[in-house]
């Protein structure tokens, strides 16, 4: 970890004074107190507490208030000091305090005082709590985890009375207040308690992870539902619940086995976020002054907009001109691309990620765009929350088809330019669209299941291919049983293959009853759709099966099969992976470990067809017993097996 990001006062010259103080100032008053005596006279610290115990013992508060910038912070305790405050060079109304805590401080709370040279004192009393876990035991997510990915504001509505909440932490009027089911791109109701309520349902699928899209506040005029335009960091939108609601979800998951997962979004930030109003720096935002020129009349127009050349990361040919234009251009006019070269910025989305790992005791981060913020504060983020959380997880986001830029983000990746990004996942996106491409095309030489075969020959570029994260489809992608055309078959063959590769797996709700997209293929509003039962007046519930297709019924039985077995297999979590170059149209997987092989089988011969078994012969399975897993059928390894129907068979020696 790059520490000048990460203690960027420390190193980094900035407009501020340093105050120390003399622990022999220290009044018994003013050390840490009880609870019930909190004040505050200031409208903004963040993060709003903090805790002790931490390897890292330094903390860095923004304070927000009409002309702090005029005052000077002291605080009186001998484990509590002040080693620098700094001014923003944009604006008078905030000040940046760096404080080290001392190893071995008590929990508790703490005066802050402001004081001026017109007498004018603020105080505000500040929290250090005690950690409830210890780093060590936030387990992460891992390749023996299947996760189940939720929009949650069409996945159900549980409490009504969040629906359209009047006001944000009691004085902002919301920009967004209106319910429209008929409207794929406005809120329907969804919350965080429509989650809780169907953990049961959830866990019987044999899920072990959950990640929600972003649940934090989301002020935005429209469109908003899907969370990526944030505008509170510590703020769990209204819309959704509480933050009580939120720590309910985790600990309720926790209760069943199923781990937490939070979306997070280092990249950009939400365009009403309140600092965008009073920024206190002239680099908080990237192009700040091309946005601050035309504040008047911002849109797309005016708008300087990403390249959105993600290969400028890797490309040892890249122009600097390339490479800041995907770094620091904006997605959208909506969506402001925050500075992450800015020190103090670095420390603010740090300690943010680090400050809901606490709070709602996660088990993984998903961070959003991966390749888009300043890649070396990336490493430097995921490295010290992996320092502080050496079991966690975090998974980043390449949407690229391109195994060499997707291997390049993983911890341990041999880069020629040195580069180690500290994150333990990344998203496979080019395998999943392996499997799309090999049961979407007619078998020959070159297509059709050899395009799985060869994806997984890529396997030797990746530092640790069991811990990357394949799916079949997500929030922005058309869903599976629309990308495989509407047939139900190969999407069955494309969640098992999947599942058994040597990968963490992710499923998008609403995958095991075969909902799709085919109205408006690729439409986010549609892909995002309602799931059914969610809503006290559907006439459809996916969750107790009333009014389900006998199709839907019957992919719902095979995914709570497959991923209830997969949560059980040591040798699809841990086991080697030998595969056979497909012949007549059949592929064939196996997942070896100890006493323990599965078999996967991917056929697609429409008609009746003989595989003989003796070229498998170095798995060692001839004359044992094997479970078909999906109907129960025994059977003889012997010299060949008959399939007699397109589609896909598993098998297992753990009878």
């Amino acid at each position: 970890m790059k520490k000048k990001i990460y203690l960027g006062f420390l190193f980094i010259s900035v407009i501020g004074v340093s105050y120390g103080q003399d622990s022999a100032e220290t009044s018994e008053n003013d050390n840490l107190k009880s609870e019930s005596s909190f004040k505050t006279d200031i409208d903004l610290v963040e993060p709003p507490n903090w805790w002790v115990g931490f390897k890292d013992q330094t903390l860095q508060l923004l304070v927000k208030h009409q002309d702090i910038g005029n005052f000077i912070p002291q605080i009186n305790h001998p484990d509590i000091t002040i080693e620098k405050v700094s001014r923003g060079d944009n604006s008078n109304n905030y000040l940046f305090i760096d404080l080290r805590i001392a190893e071995g401080t008590s929990a508790g709370q703490f005066n802050i005082l402001f004081e001026n040279d017109k007498a004018q004192d603020l105080v505000h009393t500040y929290q250090l709590k005690s950690r409830a876990t210890s780093s060590k035991d936030y387990i992460g997510f891992n390749s023996s985890d299947a996760i189940y990915l939720i929009t949650p504001d069409r996945f159900a509505n549980a409490n009504t009375l969040n629906d359209i909440p009047i006001t944000v932490k009691g004085e902002q009027d919301l920009l967004e207040k209106t319910i429209d089911r008929t409207d794929d791109y406005a809120r329907h109701g969804g919350d965080i308690e429509g989650i809780t309520t169907h953990l049961d349902y959830i866990s019987s699928l044999g899920f072990t992870a959950i990640w929600p899209q972003p649940l934090l506040t989301n002020n935005m005029k429209s469109g908003s539902y899907h969370g990526y335009a944030v505008t509170d960091l510590y703020q769990i939108d209204p819309r959704f619940g509480t933050l009580d609601d939120y720590q309910k979800l985790s600990q309720k998951a926790q209760n069943k086995g199923i781990k937490l997962i939070m979306d997070q979004v280092a990249n950009h930030c939400g365009l009403e976020h309140w600092w965008m109003k009073d920024l206190p720096f002239t680099d908080w935002v990237n192009l700040q002054a091309n946005y601050e020129k035309h504040i008047a009349n911002w849109n797309n127009d005016v708008t300087i907009n990403s390249n959105h050349r993600r290969t400028t990361n890797q490309d040892r040919y890249t122009s600097k001109y390339d490479s800041d234009a995907n770094s620091q251009g904006w997605f959208v006019s909506t969506m402001p691309d925050l500075n992450q070269r800015n020190p103090f910025m670095a420390t603010y989305i740090i300690q943010n990620s680090i400050w809901w790992i606490e709070t709602a005791q996660l088990n993984g981060i998903r961070q959003d765009t991966y390749p888009y913020p300043d890649k070396d504060f990336m490493s430097d983020w995921a490295g010290a929350i992996m320092t502080e959380y050496p079991n966690f997880s975090i998974v980043g986001e390449e949407w690229s088809y391109n195994p060499l830029l997707i291997g390049y983000w993983q911890k341990g990746a041999n880069n020629k330019d040195g580069y180690d990004s500290n994150l333990k996942s990344t998203m496979d996106f080019a395998m999943q669209a392996k499997v799309v491409e090999a049961l979407n095309e007619d078998e020959s030489w070159d297509t059709g299941l050899v395009k799985i075969y060869e994806g997984l020959a890529n396997d030797f570029h990746y530092a640790s291919p069991k811990d990357m994260m394949v799916f079949p489809d997500n929030h922005d992608m058309s869903r599976i049983f629309t990308q495989l055309k509407g047939d139900v078959i190969n999407t069955k063959m494309a969640l098992a293959t999947y599942a058994m590769i040597p990968r963490i797996l992710q499923l998008y709700y609403g995958t095991e009853i075969l909902m799709n997209d085919f109205e408006k293929p690729g439409d986010h509003g549609l892909i995002r759709t309602d799931y059914p039962g969610g809503w006290q007046d559907d006439s459809v519930n996916a969750f107790t099966g009333e009014g389900l297709s006998s199709e839907q019924k019957d992919m719902q039985s095979f995914v709570k099969k497959l991923l209830n077995y997969r949560k059980g297999s040591k040798a699809i979590h841990e086991g080697k992976a030998i595969h056979f170059a497909p012949s007549n149209g059949v592929y064939v997987l196996f997942r070896v470990k100890e006493d323990e092989t599965v078999v996967l089988i991917l056929n697609k011969n429409d008609t009746p067809t003989s595989v003989d078994l003796k070229r498998f012969a170095e798995i060692g399975l001839n004359g044992k017993s094997l479970q078909n897993m999906m109907t129960g059928d025994n059977l003889q390894w012997n010299d060949s097996i008959k399939l007699n129907k397109k589609g896909v068979v598993i098998l297992t020696t753990k009878i």
